[in-house]
């Protein structure tokens, strides 16, 4: 164990909805699923939200759409993120969460920076469009009534359009429940460092909700480190957990105040995939799907640990569990923690792009009557930014 030194966090409100501890799971598509939900929670305590769901899929509730809304008896609160760029149909599925009592918290995606979905004016590039952006959020929150929406964001398109200051105040205007703010603009994608200075900046702003910063928290001490320098509310955790679900645990303990933190041998490590791999069965109803779902988490769960190549590959090829427990057994369980070589960043960064949007999307603050046309055939399944 290492230390940790904090004050005791009061936990976090967000509307009616009280968490014991500051922390939110962020939506990553095809990672958070109800399986890496419930892994996370068994280590420690705070919000877990789902994959992005796309608005349109859910209206017309398309068969695989169900199933991602779909919660495990133990999960509680359930949170669903939601994807949208049309104010009535990103209503309309806002009603069908509410009216079907299938959530208790509900976000909303401004943070997407994929391509495929910006090119026609979604994720981030919406709160550009401040009409758009207003409708849309005014609209879902009134379809929520007594149910928490709330929504994440990015800085803006680039460092000459940021769009998160006015986008706060129109969301706090709108009657949110909190605000999230992935400190990177689209076109910085995952790459280089958050610049957590515009989550101050948001802070200031927005007086009335609570505002969660979300950017390169690969530890306990980051997130601790972020509310410090910040002065925000809660933390939003992505690729820091990825591969490190146990890392719930250690913000638990850091904003309870406790001095120590999770440091599992190998042998913890693997148990964990296993377990992991468990769920993921459970949840595809499919002992195939599962196993070929875990693979791309092999190298996450195993940086840094003594894990050679050749059995990273097996990992990475197994078709049951019984060939991932052979497999696994073949491991010095007992080999300790390897400290910062398991630490630190994980999962995507690549390089800065240039944002693609719309013809002439930048030219105006509002939206034209051709160009609410195409944004409406942006709704794709993709991460949730």
């Amino acid at each position: 164990m290492s230390s940790l030194t904090a004050a005791a966090s009061p936990g976090l409100a967000i509307g009616p909805l009280r968490l014991e501890a500051p922390v939110v799971l962020a939506p990553m598509a095809g990672i958070t699923n109800t399986a890496f939900r419930r892994l996370c929670r068994e280590f420690g305590a705070g919000l877990y939200v789902s994959e992005m769901i796309t608005s349109r899929a859910l209206v017309e509730r398309t068969p695989e759409t169900m199933r991602l809304i779909t919660h495990h008896e133990s999960e509680t609160p359930r949170s669903i993120q939601l994807y949208g760029v049309d104010p009535a149909t990103t209503a309309e599925a806002v009603r069908v969460l509410v009216d079907e009592d299938r959530a208790d918290h509900i976000d909303l995606n401004f943070g997407c920076p994929v391509p495929k979905v910006t090119r026609k004016g979604g994720g981030a590039a919406l709160p550009w469009k401040v009409d758009l952006f207003r409708d849309i959020v005014e609209g879902a929150v009134r379809a929520a009534g007594r149910v928490p929406l709330t929504i994440k964001m990015r800085t803006g398109i680039d460092s000459d359009h940021h769009t998160y200051l006015e986008a706060g105040r129109i969301a706090e205007g709108a009657g949110v429940a909190s605000i999230a703010l992935h400190a990177r603009t689209a076109a910085e994608f995952y790459s280089g460092h958050a610049d957590w200075s515009a989550i101050a900046k948001l802070k200031e702003t927005v007086t009335s909700v609570p505002i969660l910063g979300n950017g390169d928290i690969w530890s306990g001490e980051d997130a601790l480190r972020m509310v410090d320098e910040t002065g925000c509310d809660g933390v939003v955790v992505g690729r820091g957990c990825l591969g490190r679900p146990w890392l719930f645990g250690d913000l638990a303990a850091a904003f309870a105040g406790e001095g120590t933190r999770a440091m599992p041998t190998l042998g913890v490590a693997a148990a964990t995939f296993r377990r992991h791999a468990e769920l993921l069965v459970e949840f595809f109803d499919s002992e195939e799907r599962g196993c070929r779902d875990i693979r791309k988490h092999v190298a996450w769960y195993f940086k840094g640990y003594p894990v050679g190549g050749d059995l990273r590959a097996s990992l990475a090829t197994a078709g049951s569990l019984q060939e991932i427990d052979d497999l696994l057994g073949a491991l010095d369980a007992s080999s300790p923690y390897p400290g910062e070589a398991a630490e630190g960043q994980r999962g995507r960064a690549g390089s800065p792009k240039r944002p693609v949007l719309p013809e002439r999307w930048l030219d105006s603050r509002t939206l034209g009557t051709m160009e609410r046309t195409e944004v409406a055939h942006a709704e794709q399944f993709n991460s949730g930014g």
